[in-house]
């Protein structure tokens, strides 16, 4: 009887290795890589290095296009010229011309890009034709070349060229001139005479037009 109490005590001692033994798994810390969460699931060091890598790619567009913003843009102007009393007062269809045009661009509400220009500085770089120009001259200028090459046809006995400037005011600029014409003593054309000072709205805006 005792000796069946001592082994029944012994097995009641006897570790339980089920009992007291951890499984492995669930005390070893979980390591996956990375790319295993999910895109919207990420580490604070990934979302730091995404946040740098964001800000220094903006930084990087602006100083990429601070060049273009500096950069200026010339535009080409084509023009006819020829002496002043021509162009103003003997050339019978010119006003009718321009005053077609202008009115074409009011009705399309399209910005003016044509202008007369009395005495125009701009004639300084075309030695070849202010040779054979009497002056004072007159030049129609604009951005149309089209139209330019087509009032050269139309208009005959001018003369024709372009240049570029970095502003419409560069471009426009002219040397002050009053011009005065002697009205003919026998008008004979069923029309009446051009009225004096009739290229005032084709001037370039600023004191010539005064």
């Amino acid at each position: 009887m005792n000796l069946l109490a001592s082994f029944s005590s012994s097995l009641v001692s006897l570790p339980n290795n089920n009992t007291h033994k951890t499984p492995f798994s669930i005390h070893r810390p979980l390591s996956l890589p990375l790319s295993a969460f999910p895109q919207h699931l990420s580490t604070t060091a990934a979302g730091s290095w995404r946040t740098t890598t964001s800000v220094r790619t903006a930084v990087a567009t602006v100083d990429s296009s601070d060049p273009v913003e500096k950069q200026q843009t010339t535009n080409k102007y084509y023009f006819v010229v020829a002496n002043a009393k021509f162009m103003l007062d003997d050339e019978e269809h010119f006003q009718e011309q321009l005053c077609e045009r202008l009115r074409l661009f009011e009705e399309r509400n399209m910005e003016q890009d044509f202008w007369l220009v009395i005495e125009p500085k701009f004639l300084d770089k075309f030695p070849d034709i202010t040779k054979r120009l009497k002056r004072p001259a007159v030049a129609l200028v604009s951005t149309n070349g089209t139209w330019i090459r087509f009032m050269k046809l139309r208009l005959d006995r001018v003369l024709t060229e372009s240049f570029e400037a970095d502003s419409l005011g560069e471009a426009l600029a002219y040397n002050p001139v009053k011009l005065e014409f002697e009205k003919p003593s026998n008008w004979v054309a069923p029309y009446p005479k051009y009225e004096s000072e009739w290229w005032g709205p084709f001037l370039p805006p600023g004191p010539q037009k005064q």
